[in-house]
């Protein structure tokens, strides 16, 4: 038998304290990530139970810096930039979720399409995705805002344009692979229907790269949202909208209060999110990790 303190016994256990701590510190991330977007979701949704002033009400002086009576001071027309701020979160976060939902759906029913069918669906929808990813995401999402006026709506449409593409060659790459393997062959010659193929045997092995791609594009989402607004193209004043609050503060570098909060939230989002996503990505896709 071997004694306790052997190297054999030191060596398992320093592997598994090895294997605890990875596991452990890979999902702590998650878990903050999850927290933050938890208490900004609870702050979209009940933003008038923590705002101390209403967002369109002038209710201090000018430019006032942070103080006791507005946390984060004032802007250009004497509205609470806490407030401001927290009610930017029921702008901010949906179009994200709208954005990411809608697309991914959108790219991944016509890379499904393309990838099963073949042929003549495969060329159309491919070409045009390439036509789509050959122009740089931020040129082309301004383009198409410019196009249909600013505001939210529009630039969900635009973002909504810019995003699909990558979730439908995804896709199409994906049921290609899977389509060659061996029980969807044997279920073609068996003689299944087309559709059932596609719903019961190469969805379900296709669908994990669109999960992991989603969660990780929710903050980019976020951030291109915000640039949109940041140059006018997205939501007007005087809506709460954290990307339209830092281009108000960012006219002036000693009133940089006004760009604080809403850069401090968009910040928290953005990384909380990436944690999430990497975590997803660990989960659902253990090669990378190895």
């Amino acid at each position: 038998m071997t004694a306790m303190g052997t190297p054999q016994n030191n060596n398992w256990a320093k592997a598994l304290m090895s294997h605890l701590r990875r596991d452990f510190w890979s999902a702590l991330p998650a878990y903050i990530g999850g927290l933050v977007v938890l208490f900004w979701i609870v702050v979209a949704l009940t933003a008038p139970l923590w705002a101390p002033y209403s967002p369109l009400d002038m209710v201090g002086a000018r430019l006032q810096p942070p103080s006791a009576d507005h946390y984060f001071g004032t802007d250009g027309l004497g509205r609470d930039v806490l407030s401001r701020t927290l009610y930017g979160a029921a702008q901010s976060l949906p179009i994200a979720v709208v954005v990411v939902v809608v697309g991914a759906t959108v790219g991944a029913v016509l890379g499904a399409a393309a990838g099963f069918l073949g042929g003549w669906t495969n060329t159309i929808v491919m070409r045009l995705v390439d036509v789509t990813l050959s122009f740089p995401p931020m040129l082309l999402a301004m383009a198409v805002a410019v196009a249909l006026g600013p505001g939210l709506k529009t630039a969900a449409v635009a973002m909504i344009i810019v995003w699909w593409p990558l979730y439908a060659r995804l896709m199409q790459s994906q049921v290609i692979s899977v389509k060659q393997m061996d029980h969807v062959e044997a279920a073609v010659s068996s003689g299944v229907r087309r559709f059932r193929i596609l719903w019961r045997y190469i969805l379900p092995l296709s669908w994990t790269p669109i999960l992991i791609n989603a969660t990780m594009d929710f903050g980019q989402v976020v951030l291109l949202a915000a640039a949109l607004s940041f140059i006018g193209l997205g939501a007007a004043p005087p809506t709460p909208e954290w990307g339209q609050m830092i281009s108000e503060g960012a006219v002036n570098f000693y009133t940089w209060w006004i760009a604080a909060a809403p850069g401090l939230a968009i910040l928290s989002v953005v990384l909380a999110l990436n944690f999430i996503g990497d975590r997803v990505r660990d989960v659902l896709d253990p090669r990378s990790t190895t």
